[in-house]
Formats: C-alpha cells, sequence, structure tokens
C-alpha cells in the first residue's frame, strides 16, 4: 500500500528556494534534505513532502536530463487555505519572498477564493479555499 506522496523538483539555488518556501510557511523537514544540495518540507496536515534538487541531484534520481524549461507549464501544484484571507496573506508573502503571481486573488464560481503563483524555479502553484457549503450540487 502506499504510504505517502513526495514532489521532487529541481531548482537552480536549493539555499534561495529553501527560503523562499520558508517565508511561505512550509515547515521544513530536517529528517531528508539536510544536506547543501537539497531541502525538504512536510506540506499540509497530511505531511506530504516536498523535495528541492539541486540539478544534477535531481538529474542523477529522475535517470535522465532536464530540458530547457519549457515557455508553458506543464504541472500545476495546488493546495488549500482556510480563508480567502489566509489566500491574500500567501499571496503577499509570495510577494515579499521573490515569487510572482499569475492571477490576482479573487473568487471563481461563488466558492472558491484563491490565485495563482509563480515560484524562483517557473514552477505555477495555486492556492484555494473552497467554501464547500456554496458549491454547486452534481
Amino acid at each position: 500500500m502506499i504510504k505517502s506522496l513526495w514532489i521532487n523538483l529541481p531548482v537552480k539555488d536549493v539555499q534561495k528556494s529553501k527560503e523562499f518556501f520558508t517565508k511561505l510557511g512550509f515547515q521544513l523537514n530536517l529528517q531528508y534534505g539536510v544536506r547543501n544540495d537539497s531541502a525538504s518540507f512536510l506540506v499540509g496536515d497530511a505531511g506530504l513532502v516536498l523535495m528541492l534538487f539541486e540539478k544534477s541531484l535531481y538529474e542523477g534520481f529522475a535517470g535522465t536530463t532536464l530540458s530547457e524549461r519549457p515557455s508553458g507549464s506543464e504541472v500545476l501544484f495546488s493546495f488549500d487555505a482556510e480563508s480567502p484571507e489566509e489566500v491574500d496573506d500567501l499571496a503577499k508573502k509570495v510577494i515579499d519572498a521573490g515569487g510572482s503571481i499569475y492571477g490576482e486573488p479573487g473568487y471563481k464560481d461563488g466558492w472558491m477564493y484563491g490565485c495563482g503563483f509563480i515560484d524562483l524555479d517557473g514552477q505555477r502553484w495555486s492556492i484555494l479555499y473552497m467554501d464547500f457549503g456554496k458549491m454547486p450540487l452534481g
């Protein structure tokens, strides 16, 4: 049985990325990624593991070389917030930490409030607050 899911991402500068995600409130996981070429975070109540690796170490684990950064996005990482205010707060933290916003905070379909941001390495993320009491059924 699968016990957990780990997200592994290549980054240009582990220390800068480590600072970025720490400023967003991700919990540093000192059990893994304590080397200079990697970092590890526990994310959310379930403790999803986010691993950051410098390019050469990532390529060794993945068994392949990285292509040049595409102009689009192949993956969107999403996490939930407890309130619209938390979404707004995280959006400000993204900017303060050196990231950028690609989707300003706002409501969608009357029951979701969120925003989209880009981390230091061009990965896209979304932060969503979902009011399931207002979610349409069906």
